[in-house]
């Protein structure tokens, strides 16, 4: 029997991220520089509610050893193995409605949330 993923990425946010990517891709190389090669989602202290979502593009040089790589279609997402624990059957998506487009965790482990979205509390 397979283990479910701890950490999963929707169509709709690999989309948005090889978007991103390509763009900064295009940009990087005019300006010379290393263009971003993943988008690494962090869990990081503080926030309203205790923990805060973090999401930073980072080139190639920056992808540690023992961080977790999720690749989906052409987007590459990597998570630090702390930062792992706390999303733990998560799922990042993308929304883009009305009051503008956004990356969303849909974290299963946070017992509430604040209204900015990045900020969250575990039991």
């Amino acid at each position: 029997m397979t283990q479910p993923q701890p950490f999963s990425v929707s169509n709709a946010a690999a989309a948005r991220i090889a978007r991103v990517i390509a763009s900064r891709t295009a940009s990087a190389s005019a300006e010379g520089k290393a263009p971003p090669a993943a988008l690494r989602v962090a869990v990081e202290a503080g926030g309203c509610n205790g923990f805060q979502y973090q999401f930073k593009l980072i080139g190639p040089d920056d992808i540690e050893p023992d961080d977790i790589r999720l690749d989906k279609g052409e987007a590459l997402v990597v998570v630090d193995p702390v930062s792992l624990d706390l999303l733990a059957g998560a799922q990042l998506d993308f929304a883009d409605k009305l009051m503008g487009a956004h990356f969303t965790v849909n974290n299963p482990n946070a017992a509430s949330s604040c209204g900015c979205g990045t900020s969250f509390s575990v039991a």
